[in-house]
């Protein structure tokens, strides 16, 4: 299951800013808690997908905006919303790819699942 956040006006992941100090996974981490609550998420090794995009600030200026991505495992099925989000679902692939709302999230969706696919694989 994946779990993804409604914006209000669009369906995404948990996702923010990396802090002066931080790292990407510190900041994914800190993000994931503030956001849905979750404390404990395990990291899903070999899984990092990178996307760039731009967004029209508040101000009206246009920014520049890298996300890294992560995948990872939690037991925690209730969260804690922050108030930039009016909801969350956890869904399956098929779901959330018809309610992920941008081409990029639907990308990184297919390549978690893929990357899910081969791990387990490597398992057997």
């Amino acid at each position: 299951m994946y779990l993804l956040l409604d914006y209000g006006s669009h369906w995404d992941y948990p996702k923010g800013h990396v802090e002066a100090g931080e790292d990407d996974i510190t900041a994914a981490r800190r993000e994931l808690r503030e956001e849905t609550g979750i404390e404990q998420a395990d990291l899903i090794d070999g899984f990092a997908h990178e996307i760039e995009y731009f967004f029209r600030a508040r101000k009206g200026g246009m920014i520049k905006k890298t996300v890294v991505f992560f995948l990872a495992r939690t037991a925690l099925i209730d969260i804690v919303l922050s108030d930039e989000h009016v909801g969350y679902a956890w869904l399956d692939e098929n779901q959330a790819l018809s309610r992920l709302s941008y081409p990029n999230a639907k990308a990184i969706l297919k390549a978690a699942t893929m990357h899910l696919v081969e791990v387990d694989s490597a398992k057997l």
